[in-house]
């Protein structure tokens, strides 16, 4: 199965979200910009009152003490309002980050399971975390920084013209060398900053398969093909991480020559038009006082920019997450009934090479069908398109009514038109790979039905022969899988072990009561043994239910009502255990292998 990134947002789509989602909130906007506003205002009266002092020093007439009264009250007055306006601003972008963190959890509960499987578990990781991360401090800092600096530029700018056109002239010596750099990092920081968490993407990918996968790397040797494989994500992400680094190394030192500039351009450009009685002593100070106090904002803007294009960046890939097209078209129609066929079903995990090719199959109401053949013939792939988690690339897996011959007729409807809950109600699917999530053993139950009883908890936990801890233990979070622990180590929760972990996920499914269940390897981490006395008291709970069985160990294929064996991604044989043996195909083959080689213990349980 092939690793594809998930999608990214265009620039325009990401400037037309940022844009609704700012304008959600319009009188808490205008709340903020108008204190930065006035804050700016207040900020803009001392440098004048300090030329005119000067002119008046020179002149004569100064009042020193009135002017160094007003100048202390304004000081005073915008460190009141950058108090509140900094206050207002920070509520607003805290408002604007839990709406977009919402949303994006929305997303991410919507994604097709089978989406998030070929995308693997780095790229939505690296979404979820990094790309959170990165965009809280846009929104919580870089945001508000600009929109403070932006309202702060504006007005000094106004002032500055106001003070008199000619010194204001001066200024603009640094526009075109700031538009230029500007000009030429922006597209290439944000291409860049894309490439920097796609590689980010990657690493985490590889480290995610290795931690997982330990005991399978281990046991094939496969440390040293890892530690490639880690090398080389860590040397993708120095190099990209390197490109962005050097775009900052040439922007950076610009926008400081274009600080110093205008100052020195408004002094000397303002003393010579001093000279030749073109602007007054006043002027000339208050215009170099201004420019002197754009350096902050401008540098506020220019700095916080290679932030904003790095939260742009990861607001794409947030926003990418919601761009993947669903896997399910809901028609609003009720299914006509439950019996599960399969006509005609191709699939694909990569375009042109299929795994499935053109399976026929029928379930039968209430009976219990077994799934055989050799690893990577299709079982696990076809169970999942008889569950509804993936749609065939051609032909129809659908709920049909049941005309009592064995034949579904006419009248179906595909898995992939259901909505996902009412799906769920139809046909599940349990693997060998489960959750165990942090809380008490109750809450990891009800997920599957939340009105259940404890008496109700209870008999489902006997069915399936529990004997970890009760309904009020604390148990941990953590994925039980092949070799992996369920588990809570260090959080406070108590370990499950892999086999009470899946023993949990099949308790879940017998609360849930769908009419079809499809169960992959679902035994697998229990010992033959418990693993059968396990399946035995599922077959009494589960009577009535149809269920298909994917195993290797043939004693469910003995016990089931049919047989299917998978090969090539074809149904090659199907029938009961003694028509296929009679056969003698495949499945009489593959259980001669299996019975001549089989434990003593497992046969005696077969007998």
């Amino acid at each position: 199965m092939s690793t594809e990134i998930l999608p990214v947002a265009t620039p325009a789509q990401v400037r037309a979200y940022a844009r609704r989602l700012t304008l959600r909130h319009p009188r808490a906007l205008a709340g903020a910009l108008g204190l930065h506003a006035l804050a700016a205002v207040t900020g803009l009266v001392a440098p004048r009152l300090l030329g005119d002092l000067v002119e008046g020093v020179r002149d004569g007439g100064a009042h020193i003490d009135r002017a160094g009264l007003a100048i202390a009250a304004f000081v005073v007055a915008q460190g009141v309002l950058v108090r509140y306006a900094y206050y207002a601003s920070a509520r607003l972008g805290e408002r604007v980050l839990a709406e977009l963190r919402e949303e994006f959890v929305d997303r991410v509960l919507e994604l097709p399971l089978s989406t998030v499987e070929r995308a693997g578990t780095g790229d939505l990781v690296t979404r979820t975390s990094r790309d959170v991360d990165a965009l809280s401090t846009s929104v919580r800092y870089a945001v508000p920084e600009t929109l403070v600096a932006a309202v702060v530029v504006a007005f000094t700018a106004g002032a500055l013209v106001l003070t008199g056109p000619l010194v204001a002239l001066p200024c603009l010596v640094a526009v075109p060398l700031l538009w230029g750099v500007m000009r030429w990092y922006l597209p290439r920081a944000h291409a860049g900053y894309l490439r920097e968490n796609a590689a980010w993407a990657e690493l985490t990918d590889g480290l995610t398969e290795t931690v997982h996968g330990a005991r399978t790397v281990e046991a094939l040797g496969l440390a040293e093909r890892r530690h490639a494989r880690g090398d080389r994500d860590i040397a993708a992400s120095y190099a990209i991480e390197r490109y962005t680094l050097r775009l900052r190394m040439v922007l950076l030192p610009v926008i400081e020559i274009g600080f110093v500039l205008p100052v020195a351009a408004t002094l000397l450009v303002g003393g010579l038009l001093y000279v030749h009685g073109h602007a007054s002593l006043a002027q000339v100070t208050a215009a170099t006082l201004y420019v002197q106090q754009l350096i902050g904002p401008i540098e506020t803007l220019l700095n916080w920019l290679d932030e904003l294009q790095l939260g742009g960046a990861s607001l794409a890939r947030l926003l990418g997450v919601g761009e993947v097209p669903p896997d399910r078209t809901p028609n609003g129609r009720r299914p006509p009934g439950e019996r599960i066929t399969a006509r005609g079903v191709r699939y694909a995990y990569r375009p042109g090479r299929d795994v499935l090719h053109g399976v026929d199959l029928d379930l039968r109401p209430g009976e219990r069908l077994a799934m055989v053949g050799p690893s990577g013939a299709g079982k696990s792939t076809l169970g999942r398109l008889l569950a509804g988690v993936d749609g065939p690339r051609a032909g129809e897996v659908a709920l049909g009514p049941d005309d009592g011959d064995g034949h579904a007729p006419d009248g179906r409807m595909p898995l992939v038109e259901l909505p996902l809950d009412e799906l769920r109600g139809h046909v599940a699917l349990v693997t060998q790979e489960h959750h165990v999530f942090r809380g008490t053993l109750r809450d990891n139950l009800v997920l599957a039905r939340p009105d259940a009883t404890d008496d109700e908890l209870a008999r489902v936990l006997a069915a399936v022969d529990w004997d970890g801890p009760g309904l009020d233990a604390v148990v941990g979070e953590g994925a039980a899988g092949a070799g992996a622990k369920a588990g809570a180590a260090g959080t406070g929760g108590e370990t499950l072990s892999p086999a009470q972990a899946q023993q949990l996920a099949l308790a879940r499914l017998v609360l849930a009561d769908p009419h079809t269940l499809v169960l992959d390897e679902a035994t697998s981490l229990l010992d033959p043994r418990a693993a059968r006395r396990l399946e035995r008291s599922l077959a009494a709970v589960l009577d009535g239910r149809t269920v298909v069985a994917i195993a290797h160990r043939l004693h469910t294929a003995h016990d089931a009502d049919r047989v299917a064996v998978v090969e090539d991604g074809r149904v090659t044989e199907l029938g009961t255990h003694d028509e296929l043996i009679a056969a003698g195909g495949s499945y009489a083959a593959l259980w001669s292998s299996w019975h001549g080689a089989g434990s003593q213990r497992e046969s005696a349980d077969l007998r």
